[in-house]
C-alpha cells in the first residue's frame, strides 16, 4: 500500500489509497478517499510546517559547517608558523584551518561547558587572524539549525557517554598540477586538537592522505568514510569533518543553485572519477546522520561557502550580527520526493489523480505548492 498526501494543490486536500494492480485491482474503481493518515513526518493535519520543520523533518542532526570563504572566493596555503600554533605540523597550512586553531589554543576551554566565547568572537578572531597575516578570506557559519551566534560555541555534544569520531581529508595533489603544500599539515594539526583537548580517539578516527603512508583520498574512499561515520554514529554522539584541498565550481546539473554552480570537493582522482558535488554531500552526508548527533565540518578549500547546501548561515564580514536563513536553500528533497509519488501514481494507472501530481510538478509556477508536499510510500 502506499499513501500520497497532496497538501497545498489549490482549493483540492487529496488522501487516496492505492492498491496495486497485482493485489486485484483492474482499474480506478478501486481507489477510496480515506481521512488524512495521522502520522506523517513532523506535518499536521491542521497548520502547515514551517521552514524549520521541513529542515528538521530532512536534516535530522545538527550540522555546522565552519568554512574559510564565500562560494566565489579562493582560499590559500599560509606559513602557519605566523599563526602562533603549539609546535604545528610543517610549516605550510590551510590559511582558515591555522586561524581557526589559533582561536581555539588560545582559550583551550573553547567549545566546551566552562567557556562563554560566543560564535561570532570566534569566528570575527578568525578573520582578524587572517587579515594580520595579508588574506582577504571572510569566515562563515552554516547550520541545519538556526543558531544564536551571541551563545557559547559548541562542537562537542554534552552527553558525556557519546562516542566522538572524525573523517579528517587532507590532499595536497603530490606530482599533479596545482600541488598543494600544507593540507597534510592541517590533518595533523586538526588531529593533535581533537585527541588532546577534546578527547578523541585514534581508533574513531579515519585519515585520508595522499602521503604514501594513509588511504588514498580517492572519491570512492572519501564517499566510503562519510558511509562510515553516518553508519556509526548514534544520538549523542559528536562528528568532526575536515576536508582540505582544492575546492572547485561546476555548473549546476540540476537546477537548484541560484548562481547556476555546484561547489564541490575535488578528490585526487578527479580527472578519472569527476568531483563530489555540493548536492551528493548533502544526501550522502548531511541527511542521513541521524537525529541528536552534533556534526562540525571545517571546509578549507575555494568556493567553499555553501558546499554543503545547509539552510542558515551567518557571515564574520562585521555587517551581519545573526544567523539568517538562507533564501536559496533548495527544498530539493521534499520536491524529490512529490516526483517519486508521481511516478508511483502513474505506475499504478490511477488515471486523473496520477496526471494532477505530475502538473502540478511540471508547473514551474507552482514549485512552492510542492515544498508543502508529504509523501509515505
Amino acid at each position: 500500500y502506499s499513501y500520497v498526501y497532496l497538501s497545498t494543490i489549490p482549493s483540492i486536500t487529496l488522501v487516496h489509497h492505492y492498491r496495486h494492480l497485482s493485489h486485484g485491482a483492474a482499474d480506478c474503481s478501486d481507489i477510496v478517499a480515506e481521512e488524512p493518515i495521522k502520522q506523517y513526518s513532523v506535518l499536521s493535519r491542521n497548520k502547515m510546517p514551517s521552514f524549520a520543520e521541513k529542515v528538521a523533518s530532512q536534516i535530522p542532526s545538527e550540522v555546522r559547517m565552519i568554512s574559510g570563504c564565500h562560494d566565489a572566493q579562493t582560499s590559500a596555503d599560509a606559513n602557519i608558523t605566523t599563526f602562533q600554533l603549539p609546535n604545528p605540523a610543517g610549516r605550510a597550512g590551510g590559511a582558515c584551518t591555522a586561524a581557526l586553531l589559533q582561536v581555539l589554543y588560545d582559550r583551550p576551554s573553547i567549545a566546551s561547558a566552562n567557556d562563554n566565547t560566543s560564535w561570532v568572537e570566534v569566528l570575527r578572531r578568525m578573520r582578524g587572524n587572517l587579515e594580520q597575516q595579508g588574506f582577504e578570506q571572510v569566515p562563515q557559519l552554516s547550520s541545519s539549525r538556526i543558531i544564536d551566534v551571541n551563545e557559547p560555541m559548541t562542537i562537542v555534544n554534552d552527553n558525556p557517554s557519546g562516542v566522538k569520531r572524525a573523517v579528517l581529508i587532507g590532499i595536497n595533489y603530490v606530482g599533479q598540477q596545482g600541488e598543494l603544500a600544507g593540507c597534510h599539515n592541517d590533518v595533523k594539526n586538526i588531529s593533535k586538537y581533537l585527541q588532546q583537548v577534546q578527547g578523541f580517539r585514534p581508533q574513531n578516527i579515519i585519515t585520508l592522505m595522499d602521503d604514501g603512508i594513509h588511504d588514498n583520498p580517492t572519491y570512492d574512499k572519501i564517499m566510503q568514510a562519510f558511509q562510515w561515520v553516518v553508519n556509526e554514529s548514534q544520538a549523542g554522539d559528536t562528528v568532526w569533518i575536515l576536508y582540505s584541498g582544492h575546492g572547485g565550481r561546476v555548473p549546476d546539473d540540476n537546477g537548484d543553485e541560484d548562481d547556476g554552480y555546484d561547489e564541490t570537493l575535488i578528490p585526487i582522482d578527479f580527472q578519472r572519477k569527476g568531483q563530489i558535488r555540493d548536492d551528493d554531500l548533502l544526501r550522502y552526508l548531511v541527511k542521513p546522520m541521524r537525529q541528536g548527533v552534533l556534526m562540525t565540518c571545517l571546509m578549507d578549500c575555494c568556493h567553499s561557502g555553501t558546499v554543503l547546501d545547509l539552510p542558515y548561515r551567518f557571515i564574520a564580514d562585521g555587517d551581519h550580527y545573526k544567523m539568517e536563513r538562507n533564501d536559496d536553500f533548495d527544498m530539493d528533497h521534499l520536491i524529490a520526493v512529490a516526483q517519486m509519488a508521481a511516478a508511483v501514481a502513474s505506475s499504478f494507472d490511477v488515471g486523473s489523480v496520477g496526471r494532477m501530481a505530475q502538473s502540478v510538478i511540471q508547473s514551474t509556477g507552482l514549485v512552492e505548492e510542492i515544498d508543502e508536499c508529504c509523501v509515505i510510500l
